[in-house]
């Protein structure tokens, strides 16, 4: 009655949507499942002659000629592929209108299919109909079901169908099945299928074989359950030799959950195991390797599975593999070699391997090379650069070529260590016409660019055929923004599109980083800048847009740095009210920086009224100053010229927990600077250099401006010999004030004196280069050809700045005829600001 009722469903849910006949398919599948379950005996246990003719033999032969059979099955499946299910349906109920028998096998073509598709739907009303028909079901039609159902997703029925056939009498679900099943829910992630398939196997008590134990495993790994892992591997040595296909699934599963010493360790014994001549390993006709070994199942052990199921990973569980490693000595030579590929003459045999043996050997070498691939990656991974090298040399002592694919996890342990070592490595691939992958050349490149030899990380990504991700890109040109190269970085980013790799958000915060300032840091801004530095914000921000991308963090912080270097302030003001609607509402600790950033542009353009407005706002909104915000505040106090508002804001930042520091102190003085107050200011740089408060060349430039701005000699002299006795070096803002006071003051042979000592101390901290290396005098300053100062203005492109002026000053003054001293405590000027009391 219930095989009719499910039967009527079926045929009446053509007419329906796709979705009702859906449900009312699993319904009534349900319901059958059930009452067939209630109906038939429960014994467990059956005659073994009974069993096994039940498992492979069919009901008799059919009526049906062989060719109409299979007419009807092809058309029913072209009618599945045509996507008409209402016919396909209908075809199959043609059968029930002939009087002729049926068999199983004239189901095999349709079974296929579904099989293939899948169709988890149309199998199992087949099913139905056979069951109504009294059709018996053989193992290959039912493992055909069985994959149907699973790779259709319907694990759920699949289990039912399992315990409905291992309750009944006609057939009995065997091992394999049971494994399919598992596998299937294990790669369909399900935990809870697995767990309930698990049961169904102690239930039935069909055992467990090698394949059950790598099941299992991939379950422990995909739950990334190590202590699993360790309970599934000493249960399997418990009734299992060793197996190099086994172990290898070992060696992946220890690899992939960071367990690296027990996967080395196991590693030791298949190689011990291959050297002794356990060559269980063939490939089948489709290419897939396997162990030639009988699988003999054993006893299902109930708390292995709820282990697995239940064990959580912060359960800590110690390395369970038995026997210590075997320490293989380093000196293994062509004997091993021998040992692994001639096994025959080992036993004393004397004949030559034939083809088949060869081809196993080789087999065995490619299960090793795999095993020691995994581990090198997941060295990698863990940075593990001694046991990466470990590893390589053994495979060296075993004969075992490194592929293309033990390089790459090579490079990628040693791109952490050293770019040297990894442009031997690419070199070693090249003698060995051995082509990198496109994974190689990306992470040899990002260690290039990580070690700044841009040429070379351009030339890398230059030759990777496709990368599907921007890490590479990004690398190279985070090394752009380091150096200040932009006309590379618009090379990269145009290779980038033109390889069709999306950005990401990091790509966007880089391009704001280089692109969003137009003239700095050599030029000030102007509205010819700031009229581009607004075209390009937008074209990045057009094509963050386009790819789908908000604005993190970062990319805001940066495009606020850019508005601010280039002096755009409403634009500025702007954005911050976009940064606080994004992220400073929604979390007042990301606004810190933001706002820091934006009051210290703002103080800097001298809107001080904004800054305080600014300011009070971030306190209402709960952002916390920091002790960058206080000594920002600080110096806006200098605009106001209030030094009794500068020393609340100390006074308010002591009682925060924050000290005061340099910047802190430098803002103040300038405030007593700008009233005159030269006592005061020099009592306070006195009291820093006390207290040990590291010191800085900006806040001995703020005496030197304000003193130069008033003629003040002294103060400058003053502040020149305190520099040098701190040992704090100029910078080309110090010559500039210096030069620039004598000068005004009429001090012109004194003004090119000091500009000549200066400039020595910016070269070198003793002020002695000259004299340590004469080829800079003779070659740089006093050269006659116009290339000496082509070459000095080249160090700008490398950031030698101070380099470049100090040699730029001495042959200025050189050119004009002034005597060059060799070291800067050879000049008069210097040894009269020597004697000074400080």
């Amino acid at each position: 009655m219930c095989v009719a009722v499910a039967v009527a469903v079926a045929r009446d849910g053509v007419g329906v949507g796709a979705g009702e006949r859906e449900s009312m398919h699993m319904h009534g599948f349900r319901a059958w499942v059930c009452a067939r379950s209630i109906s038939l005996c429960k014994s467990k246990w059956h005659n073994h002659h009974e069993f096994s003719r039940n498992l492979t033999t069919t009901t008799p032969g059919p009526v049906f000629t062989e060719s109409s059979s299979m007419q009807m099955q092809k058309q029913i499946i072209k009618a599945l592929c045509s996507g008409d299910r209402r016919m396909a349906s209908d075809l199959l109920f043609d059968f029930s209108s002939r009087s002729h028998s049926l068999a199983a096998d004239d189901f095999l073509d349709i079974f296929i299919y579904c099989a293939r598709s899948p169709d988890p739907l149309f199998v199992m009303e087949i099913w139905r109909f056979m069951e109504n028909k009294g059709v018996g079901m053989n193992n290959v039609c039912l493992s055909l079901m069985m994959q149907a159902l699973c790779k259709g997703g319907y694990l759920e029925e699949a289990l039912n169908m399992m315990h409905f056939l291992g309750e009944s009498q006609c057939l009995y679900p065997i091992l394999p099945l049971y494994n399919s099943l598992l596998g299937s829910c294990v790669k369909m992630q399900s935990i809870i299928e697995a767990s309930k398939c698990l049961d169904l196997m102690e239930q039935q008590m069909v055992g467990k074989s090698e394949v059950t134990y790598t099941e299992l495993l991939k379950l422990a790994v995909l739950q990334k359950n190590l202590p699993a892992a360790h309970l599934i591997w000493k249960e399997y040595i418990k009734h299992y030799s060793m197996s190099v296909i086994a172990l290898r699934k070992f060696i992946w599963s220890f690899t992939r959950l960071g367990d690296l010493k027990s996967a080395y360790e196991i590693l030791q014994r298949m190689v011990s195991s291959a050297i002794s001549g356990n060559i269980s390993v063939d490939r089948t006709v489709y290419g897939k390797l396997y162990s030639t070994r009988l699988d003999i199942p054993v006893p299902l052990n109930k708390e292995l599975g709820s282990a697995i199921l239940g064990l959580k990973e912060n359960k800590q569980l110690g390395s369970c593999i038995g026997s210590p490693s075997i320490c293989l000595p380093d000196s293994i030579s062509a004997r091993v070699e021998q040992h692994t590929i001639c096994v025959e003459s080992r036993k004393g045999m004397g004949a030559e391997i034939d083809g088949r043996n060869k081809q196993k050997h080789s087999l065995l070498k490619k299960v090793l090379r795999w095993s020691f691939n995994d581990i090198i990656h997941g060295c990698a991974k863990q940075k593990n650069y001694v046991l990466a090298r470990k590893l390589m040399l053994q495979m060296e002592n075993l004969g075992l070529q490194p592929s293309s694919y033990t390089y790459d996890g090579i490079l990628r342990v040693i791109s952490h260590e050293s770019f040297g070592d990894a442009m031997e490595v690419l070199i070693k691939m090249q003698q060995k016409n051995l082509k990198p992958y496109d994974s190689t050349l990306a992470t040899l490149s990002v260690t290039c660019s990580k070690a700044l030899q841009l040429d070379l990380a351009e030339a890398l990504l230059n030759q990777i055929s496709e990368c599907l991700i921007p890490h590479p890109y990004n690398a190279l040109l985070a090394s752009c923004d380091a150096l200040n190269q932009p006309e590379r970085a618009v090379r990269v980013f145009a290779k980038m599109k033109q390889d069709k790799v999306f950005p990401n958000i990091r790509t966007y915060e880089l391009l704001f980083s280089l692109f969003g300032i137009v003239n700095f840091p050599y030029e000030d801004s102007n509205m010819l800048s700031q009229v581009d530095a607004a075209k390009r914000i937008n074209a990045i921000e057009r094509d963050m847009t386009r790819n789908g991308i908000q604005h993190s963090h970062l990319s805001m912080r940066n495009l606020l740095k850019a508005l601010g270097e280039e002096g755009m302030i409403r634009e500025l003001i702007q954005y911050l009210h976009v940064a606080e609607n994004l992220f400073i509402y929604r979390n007042p600790s990301l606004g810190t920086d933001m706002y820091n950033i934006v009051l210290h542009y703002l103080v800097e353009a001298k809107e001080s009224d904004m800054a305080i407005e600014i300011f009070k706002k971030m306190k209402l909104c709960g952002c916390l100053p920091d002790s960058e915000t206080y000594n920002i505040m600080i110096d806006c106090c200098s605009i106001l010229r209030s030094y009794k508002s500068a020393c609340l804001l100390i006074s308010a930042m002591i009682r925060k927990g924050f000290c005061p520091v340099t910047c802190t102190f430098t803002a103040l003085i300038k405030i007593l600077l700008a009233d005159e107050n030269y006592d005061e200011a020099l009592y306070i740089l006195k009291r820093v250099i006390l207290d040990g408060i590291q010191l800085d060349v900006l806040l001995f430039n703020t005496f030197l401006r304000q003193a130069c701005f008033k003629g003040r000699i002294d103060v400058i002299e003053f502040i020149v010999e305190c520099m040098h006795r701190e040992k704090i070096q100029p910078d080309p803002a110090t010559c500039g004030y210096v030069f620039s006071a004598y000068v005004n003051s009429g001090f012109h042979n004194t003004a090119m004196e000091a500009l000549q000592v200066l400039s020595l101390r910016m070269i070198s901290e003793d002020g002695d280069i000259l004299r340590e290396q004469r080829e800079i005098l003779n070659d740089i300053i006093l050269a006659e050809d116009s290339a000496a100062e082509s070459r000095i203005l080249k160090l700008f492109e490398y950031s030698e700045d101070e380099l470049a002026v100090g040699l730029l000053n001495l042959r200025w003054g050189a050119t004009l005829g002034f005597p060059i001293c060799e070291s800067a405590d050879q000049s008069l000027w210097a040894k009269r600001l020597k004697g000074m009391q400080l």
